[in-house]
């Protein structure tokens, strides 16, 4: 069985590939091999709105945690950066995974299908991705779909993105649906906006996970737990205390960290009992989204796939902004830039508790060789006989695989029903009670699978 299902995963790798990739022209666009640039802080005028409405809740109640300044900053539903900026690509302030090669989310598109086929091929296949971007991965993934149609042919597949920001369900719609989407004609209606691919898929859009409906589902977040809001805390000599944002009394138009001098309800609670840095960052929100997930995988069965820069309960102060593809301070210009924070993995699969089995971290670099991201490269370069394509193929292969740039950096952790990685029961009776129970099924791009 386990050579049988490397085998159908690299017939998946193969039939997917059998098209070219589309690619920029070269010198069409500049690719940041990563968020982590320099720029010097303070090179914009801080943005009125939003500082004026920060400083003003801040006279009102006082320093307010890192938590509620990224959520303001981000989401707030008038000033935030993510309603109002267009922050995605080469234009914007940073460019993911997906915008770099195809290929990326090709692999990804395999992997999906992969983790369907060996849950037992459910006749319902919903694809939910969070914080979808521009539509990029999407588009890429129901391409493989579209390839392997033949192995979904008994499945009734559905894509549903979880998208708060309504300037990006747009982009969105016009890059994943065939007449644009339109939007939902009920406001007790979970979904917000509604379309069809050009295959006739359905595509549906929510501003929350909770409103995705039910059954077996495969869930993908791509760049999306960095961006939820974290609290920092600082360990002191009478323990610890929460980092918060107040004004700087010096600078009336400009912000600063403080120390809270008291515990606060996030620092008596989300500290892990025994840690030993001296500074930690926890995403509470991105604690409650993982719980949400484990449950439905437990419940309807699936996977989620996470991918994300990260550690796993190592690194400390990671709180950073980017702007136009820099190194931008987080407490400057607040709505102009993008803020971000490392995903601790640690911290995920705590809270996903027991219910689900977790794979991974694994580095970028070792998920897509693992997925075999070699050979599609050199299928494509052997086909290939413009140098100039041939510059931009080995570009975008070292951009997501390198060290040096998001190959270390960005990491891959999975969640999956339990049942994927037990051994089926061992069968009873005088003759079959001495045959082997079959191992589990090995889990693409956590494990490296040999295609002989």
């Amino acid at each position: 069985m386990r050579t049988l299902f490397r085998l159908k995963t690299q017939q998946l790798i193969s039939r997917t590939f059998i098209h070219p990739v589309s690619l920029p022209a070269p010198g069409g666009w500049r690719a940041a091999p990563s968020r982590l640039c320099s720029s010097p802080p303070n090179e914009d005028r801080p943005r009125p709105s939003m500082l004026r409405h920060l400083t003003s809740k801040i006279k009102a109640t006082g320093p307010i945690p890192v938590a509620e300044y990224m959520r303001e900053v981000l989401t707030n539903p008038v000033t935030g950066y993510y309603v109002r900026n267009n922050m995605l690509g080469p234009d914007g302030d940073f460019i993911t995974s997906p915008e770099i090669s195809q290929i990326f989310g090709e692999l990804i598109g395999v992997w999906i299908i992969s983790e369907w086929m060996a849950s037992g091929r459910p006749r319902r296949l919903q694809l939910v991705e969070l914080g979808p971007g521009r539509g990029s991965l999407a588009a890429d993934v129901l391409r493989v779909f579209g390839q392997l149609r033949s192995v979904l042919a008994e499945a009734s597949v559905s894509l549903h993105l979880v998208e708060v920001s309504p300037a990006l369900s747009l982009v969105q719609a016009g890059s994943l649906t065939a007449d644009g989407g339109r939007a939902a004609n009920g406001e007790d209606e979970a979904a917000y906006r509604r379309g069809e691919t050009a295959a006739g898929l359905p595509v549906s859009w929510y501003r929350r996970l909770e409103d995705v409906p039910a059954g077996f589902s495969i869930f993908v977040a791509h760049e999306f737990f960095d961006a939820l809001p974290i609290h920092k805390f600082q360990r002191t000599e009478r323990g610890w205390r929460e980092v918060l944002v107040d004004i700087d009394p010096e600078k009336p138009d400009a912000l600063r960290f403080v120390v809270a001098p008291a515990p606060t309800l996030a620092s008596a609670t989300l500290p892990q009992v025994g840690e030993r840095r001296p500074h930690v960052e926890v995403c509470a929100e991105g604690g409650v989204l993982v719980q949400q997930l484990a449950r439905r995988i437990a419940e309807d069965g699936g996977a989620a796939l996470i991918a994300d820069y990260g550690h796993d309960g190592t690194k400390t102060d990671t709180f950073r902004g980017f702007k136009g593809h820099r190194l931008h301070h987080v407490l400057d210009s607040p709505g102009s830039a993008d803020l971000t924070a490392d995903v601790d993995f640690s911290y995920l699969r705590r809270m996903a508790g027991g219910g689900v089995a977790c794979v991974g971290p694994v580095t970028q670099r070792s998920f897509l060789k693992n997925m075999g991201i070699d050979a599609r490269m050199q299928a494509l370069l052997r086909s290939c006989g413009d140098p100039a394509v041939r510059k931009q193929l080995l570009a975008s292969y070292d951009l997501l695989t390198s060290p040096a740039h998001m190959g270390e950096r960005f990491h891959f952790f999975g969640l999956l029903h339990p049942s994927r990685l037990q051994a089926p029961p061992t069968p009873q009776g005088l003759k079959l009670e001495r045959r082997r129970s079959p191992a589990p099924l090995p889990v693409a791009g956590f494990a490296e699978l040999s295609y002989t």
